[in-house]
């Protein structure tokens, strides 16, 4: 998968936006439009439906949207592509093009795509309704009017996909967030919906901890109180507002599938252009130097905290520490080929078949050591968020120069730091730059990078 397994249907949009743009392409077929370059023709529509489609969020359909928001979304962007479309004639300078055939052009391309959008829609309402698939686990916490409505609307919009668990009552003689959160943690909660006016702001802060701890997507019922100083989303379920604390890009699923298809191509490029020639030459000065074998492969903390195998070229010799203890400065384990390539990266190239297989992206948080995870999870606040998106070869905190050994909390903490403002910043742009960064370091190498 993509991404998270269970709570986002990541081959949903992927698969809209291929049916469409091939309704959009394959119709052309059907009409006399005289256009005198086809593949010119294609490839203008082609990407002006793909830009119309990100300014317009025309595939942001969540769970819980409406029918009206469907057609303001298809309204919105047919208007902008019959522009475009008729822009075509004297941008290209096309005479000979029928101005009627590209109208019912547009009219049969505007069907297509409305039939298969309200198609998909309704598919997966009955898929969710009746197979119980796609579901989420949620809890509610507080008895207040709008919370028992919230649970109506769990219990009543089968379609919506959301599987009501329990409600907790803070006003009860027994509440306790300690058992709360053992709740949520032992019974694969997905999703947390609090009502702000049953909560005492210390209370808030404890669900907020916890949340971004566990991995756990946490949500308000809003009141008036004044509880955050950060911008927060507004969305609609039935007609009950709730405010989402996070908005993380790569839950995205349309993003999120961009950002797997640049790791295959990367991945791809580097596995034939470099590791296919380079890889059993540096094998063989590996072997030269030190009994054992080429790669080390240890596990790691990845995406939603699972485990997973890292590869990398080992650079040490054989020894029993290697799983517990990190590499320091002058660290007498580090074989002489083995500093070369800590201190130009090398090492980590086989990290891309990682990539490959669907275990790492290319940018993104620095998988950790189980023994570190278990240990930062508990002393650094915010620590799991980072598991909120695939571990990275490279990082923004990498190329801030927060990499190597954690020789004090602060090295850790500013990690996190970092690692936290990509989870909630992600573009494609900054990967690019991130990726730009790394190569820079790489050919002048890097102080910590022992």
């Amino acid at each position: 998968m993509f991404f998270k397994q269970g709570r986002y249907s990541g081959f949903i949009t992927p698969l809209s936006y291929i049916m469409d743009l091939l309704v959009v392409n394959l119709f052309t077929n059907f009409l006399p439009i005289n256009f005198q370059n086809p593949i010119l023709f294609h490839s203008y529509i082609t990407i002006a439906w793909v830009v119309l489609s990100f300014k317009n969020e025309f595939y942001e359909v969540h769970r819980y949207s409406k029918v009206v928001v469907i057609l303001r979304k298809l309204f919105t962007q047919f208007v902008f592509f019959f522009l475009i479309l008729y822009a075509y004639i004297g941008f290209f300078k096309q005479p000979l093009m029928s101005r009627l055939a590209l109208g019912k052009y547009f009219l049969l391309v505007f069907a297509g795509v409305s039939v298969l959008k309200f198609l998909s829609y309704t598919l997966l309402m009955k898929y969710r309704e009746r197979v119980k698939g796609n579901i989420r686990n949620v809890v509610v916490i507080g008895k207040s009017k709008k919370a028992n409505q919230l649970i109506d609307v769990f219990n009543e919009r089968r379609e919506y996909g959301y599987q009501f668990m329990r409600q907790f009552s803070t006003k009860d003689a027994n509440f306790d967030l300690i058992s709360c959160f053992r709740y949520i943690a032992n019974n694969n909660i997905d999703e947390i919906y609090c009502s702000v006016s049953e909560l005492k702001n210390e209370e808030i802060a404890a669900f907020i901890d916890f949340a971004d701890n566990n991995l756990k997507t946490l949500k308000f019922l809003p009141d008036n109180k004044n509880i955050f100083s950060k911008k927060l989303k507004f969305e609609y379920y039935d007609y009950l507002p709730i405010l989402s604390l996070r908005d993380i890009p790569l839950h995205n699923s349309l993003n999120a599938f961009l950002k797997r298809m640049f790791d295959i191509v990367f991945s791809l490029i580097v596995i034939f252009g470099i590791l296919i020639w380079f890889g059993p030459i540096l094998a063989l000065l590996i072997r030269l130097e030190s009994k054992g074998p080429v790669f080390f492969i240890q596990k790691r903390t990845g995406f939603d905290n699972n485990e997973f195998y890292c590869f990398k070229f080992r650079s040490m010799a054989m020894n029993k520490d290697a799983d517990t203890l990190q590499a320091g400065k002058n660290d007498m384990r580090v074989t002489k080929i083995g500093k070369f390539i800590r201190k130009t990266s090398i090492d980590e190239l086989p990290q891309f078949y990682n990539v490959l297989f669907g275990n790492m992206s290319v940018v993104g948080p620095r998988p950790h050591m189980l023994k570190h995870t278990d240990e930062y999870a508990s002393r650094v606040d915010k620590y799991m968020l980072r598991h909120f998106v695939k571990p990275g070869i490279t990082g923004l905190a990498q190329v801030r120069g927060y990499r190597g050994e954690i020789e004090q909390d602060s090295d850790i903490q500013n990690r996190i730091k970092f690692d936290i403002f990509y989870v909630e910043n992600w573009s494609f742009f900054l990967d690019l730059k991130i990726i730009v960064q790394t190569v820079i370091n790489a050919f002048k190498g890097e102080e910590k990078a022992y």
